[in-house]
């Protein structure tokens, strides 16, 4: 590979990471907590970042030295059980993603005033778009990058819009006022939202289809996952002194649609329309990102899967786009998806932990760095309590 489509693909790979983060839910979790803890949020993105680097550190390093993706992975350790991390990824993926195709709908009104009923099909068919070009990885890398680009710069141009007192935000980042309980309940949220369920996989797999594999990749392999990380992180950051701008003015948001009403009362009518950008570009990306890490998850799993793998990726959206636009809003699916993806992460990661230590999936010159590994075990547990945590969820489908 020449070094200017590699270059590319480290990126893209970077971008189609953070994009998936970014979603609809990303948007409305980072304007509700903003809301909830005032300056105090800034400590729990930076936690958050920490934690998610950890995450991603370990699980592609593991998956791109053995060139394996994550089901593949979770066979050699235990026969069988990539079947069923690939089946929670996917019923999580397909759930989600038919989430973020009412979350592009919802783009299309704020921005256009198109009617939600027709924009589900819009934002649908701009993703299966992609997958029809002739090259449609270089086609994704190029999308990711773009939609990625206009949040960063719509967000801050509403910062500057808003003017938050950023030294105030910078000391309650470092010295948070808000409780401890509230604290820790932010940061496994987020943590879940950034790099839980497909997120965690979305750029190993894209490195390991462009073949960026091997002990010897290891530093571009590296420099793309914090690439990605610190994408994500830095909407994430832009996001939080937009709205922190709006609230540290006394403005209560409404707790319906807090981000909307963030950029509204911040930045009037064209700060409306703003978000609806943002939005949009938020919603479609994940839905790009989230049909192809699912699909990734089955097609070494079957071999009509690998064959027809563009096609198939179509149809992932196109069931989402039907559902959502003939069901409305699944709100019983996606508390069950939120539940299974609460577990996701934990089994996910502790099965790259153990791969990496073991040299009969990793190569028997493979060291794993120590300081990772166990800052790794660290997080699977803090993980497995919010996944036991979320599973209390599947309680309100009866209450």
């Amino acid at each position: 590979m020449d070094t200017k489509k590699k270059t590319s693909a480290l990126i893209g790979a970077a971008f189609i990471m953070a994009t998936s983060a970014i979603g609809p839910g990303f948007l409305t979790q980072t304007a509700k907590f903003t809301n909830d803890l005032q300056g105090s949020f800034g400590f729990v993105i930076i936690i958050t970042i920490i934690l998610a680097a950890i995450v991603q550190l370990n699980v592609w390093r593991v998956l791109c030295v053995t060139g394996l993706r994550g089901q593949d992975v979770a066979n050699k350790v235990l026969p069988g059980l990539g079947y069923f991390v690939a089946a929670l990824v996917v019923l999580g993926g397909l759930v989600f993603n038919i989430g973020n195709v009412g979350g592009g709908a919802l783009g299309f009104n704020t921005l256009l005033g198109i009617p939600t009923q027709f924009g589900y099909f819009l934002a649908g068919a701009i993703a299966i778009m992609v997958f029809l070009l002739k090259d449609a990885m270089k086609a994704m890398d190029t999308f990711t990058k773009v939609l990625g680009a206009i949040m960063i710069v719509v967000i801050f141009l509403v910062i500057l819009i808003v003017q938050p007192p950023i030294g105030t935000a910078l000391k309650e980042s470092l010295f948070p006022t808000a409780t401890s309980d509230s604290l820790f309940t932010a940061i496994l949220t987020l943590l879940g939202g950034t790099v839980g369920g497909y997120i965690t996989f979305a750029g190993a797999h894209r490195l390991i289809d462009a073949g960026i594999t091997s002990e010897e990749n290891l530093p571009h392999i590296k420099q793309s996952s914090v690439m990605g990380i610190s994408i994500a992180s830095i909407v994430r950051v832009f996001l939080f002194l937009a709205i922190f701008g709006v609230i540290s003015k006394g403005v209560s948001l409404d707790p319906n649609n807090p981000a909307a009403d963030a950029f509204k009362q911040g930045a009037g009518e064209i700060g409306y329309r703003f978000f609806g950008l943002v939005l949009l570009s938020a919603a479609v990306s994940s839905i790009v990102g989230a049909a192809y890490t699912s699909v990734s998850f089955l097609k070494t799993l079957s071999k009509s899967v690998a064959k027809y793998e563009k096609q198939v990726i179509i149809g992932f959206i196109a069931v989402s786009t039907l559902v959502m636009a003939f069901l409305g809003n699944p709100a019983t699916l996606l508390v069950i998806a939120g539940s299974f993806n609460g577990l996701i992460l934990p089994v996910t990661l502790g099965i790259s932990l153990l791969a990496a230590n073991n040299p009969a999936i990793m190569g028997p010159n493979y060291k794993h760095p120590k300081v990772l590994w166990v800052l790794g075990i660290i997080v699977v547990i803090l993980t497995a309590f919010m996944g036991i945590q979320s599973l209390g969820n599947l309680g309100q489908l009866f209450s």
